[in-house]
């Protein structure tokens, strides 16, 4: 009874804010001189599409990698994603993200949630500030997916043992106090971090190293699998290589859309992704076959992912020769941390921050040096220097502030699945769904 309690409370939180929606109509402002680029909209329309496609994308390879009795509960923590994160981000995430800054001078520490509540303000029409030659309704559609993929993310660091309902608020929390205003210190106009000099073109700091030190809370947090130390074979690895080639294609939208512009940084963007990505991988499955392993698909498929995280920050700013060197020490850096943590006793059960905390981690160091004009190899020492006084910075708030919405989490929904749930597996003890249905929770 008390879990039905639980349900009947998130859907009256969703129909008061259906309630809201009827009661707070958005207003549209026509602007009529800032006129609409129809070559830029379009192709911010495709490349929202993409990324949204890496978060399924993201579902297969998560829940091919793991076991058998878990593949549904960790592929609807990716889609359930889809949902939350979305209506989250209208009613008040995009606010806090890209609202009119909140802070001490021109340094804004997070939007002012009243900005964009609700939608409101978010027109058709462009924005000088954030999109002025494209809709702001369709920034903040591109915006959302970022928001979207990064919680999803985490469920990497604790897949097998996390209760569902509870991940669900952690995800709003984490959302909410976490990814939005690291996003506005990063993105806005206003953020101290970009006022700073920080580059990020499409996320390496914002996305996937908030998600790797959250990640690696989250493990810590949770702590270690019951069967921790019986070795478990991929579920399934064409899901693997089905995600990571989703990932793949849906990286050119979360990359060269992220020039805000259909011009020659998307080209270039777009251009480094491809190729760092592929250095990636290679390098990965010729560095395991140094070690004596075959060549894997699974490796392959980490591989290329890792060379996506790494070149992201960079994307639109280096050469592509320096996009090749960026996805081969990445693969090298991430590699080789897989294996430091397989030899420990630190549970992140598909290895979310060797992959994405690292490589979020190589690629913001290597953007400060490849840089084109700015980049340490140009004689610029400031925009480095910079970049590793933000990386203490986000290292910090994101480890800790994750760390502290896990047990604000706990306290009101407990994290860690029951002992037989755990065994059972969480598709059946989470949602009553699996290929065998011979065990039941009582």
């Amino acid at each position: 009874m008390k879990k039905n309690n639980s349900w009947r409370l998130l859907l009256g939180l969703l129909i008061i804010v259906a309630l809201l929606g009827v009661l707070i109509p958005g207003s549209i402002k026509n602007v009529d001189d800032l006129k609409l680029d129809t070559g830029d909209t379009a192709w911010m329309l495709t490349a929202t599409a993409l990324v949204l496609l890496m978060t399924p994308g993201l579902a297969f390879f998560y829940g091919g990698m793991i076991q058998p009795r878990n593949i549904i509960s960790t592929m609807l923590q990716s889609f359930i994603a889809m949902g939350i994160i979305s209506v989250i981000w209208v009613v008040v995430g995009f606010s806090i993200a890209f609202g009119d800054s909140v802070g001490w001078e021109k340094y804004g520490l997070f939007g002012n949630p009243a900005t964009f509540f609700m939608f409101k303000d978010v027109s058709i029409y462009p924005n000088a500030e954030l999109s002025p030659t494209f809709p702001l309704a369709l920034f903040a559609m591109f915006q959302l997916k970022f928001a979207i993929i990064t919680p999803a993310l985490i469920t990497g660091s604790f897949a097998g043992r996390v209760r569902f309902r509870a991940y669900m608020l952690f995800m709003v929390l984490f959302s909410l106090f976490i990814y939005a205003p690291l996003a506005h210190w990063t993105w806005h106009p206003n953020g101290f971090l970009r006022n700073w000099g920080v580059l990020d073109f499409a996320g390496g700091t914002v996305v996937h190293m908030s998600a790797g030190f959250a990640a690696l809370a989250g493990a810590i947090f949770l702590g270690k699998r019951k069967d921790f130390n019986v070795e478990f074979k991929p579920a399934n690895i064409p899901f693997v290589l089905l995600g990571a080639g989703m990932l793949w294609f849906g990286w050119f939208g979360f990359n060269a859309g992220s020039a805000l512009a259909a011009n020659s940084v998307a080209a270039l963007a777009l251009m480094n992704t491809n190729t760092a990505s592929a250095a990636a991988m290679l390098t990965w499955i010729f560095y395991d076959a140094s070690k004596g392993k075959k060549p894997s698909a699974i490796g392959a498929s980490i591989g290329l992912v890792v060379g996506l995280v790494a070149i992201t920050p960079a994307a639109g700013f280096v050469n592509t020769g320096s996009s090749i060197f960026i996805g081969v020490i990445a693969a090298i850096v991430s590699n080789y941390a897989v294996t430091l943590r397989s030899k420990s006793q630190f549970d992140d059960t598909l290895d979310v921050f060797p992959a994405h905390g690292m490589g979020g981690i190589v690629g913001m160091i290597a953007t400060a040096v490849f840089a084109n004009e700015v980049g340490l190899i140009h004689g610029e020492i400031t925009t480095f220097l910079y970049h590793l006084l933000a990386l203490v910075i986000v290292g910090v708030f994101t480890f800790g502030g994750s760390y502290l919405m896990y047990k604000i989490t706990d306290l009101i929904i407990p994290l860690r699945i029951s002992p037989k749930g755990e065994k059972i597996g969480l598709d059946l003890s989470q949602h009553d769904e699996s290929y065998d249905f011979a065990y039941k929770e009582d």
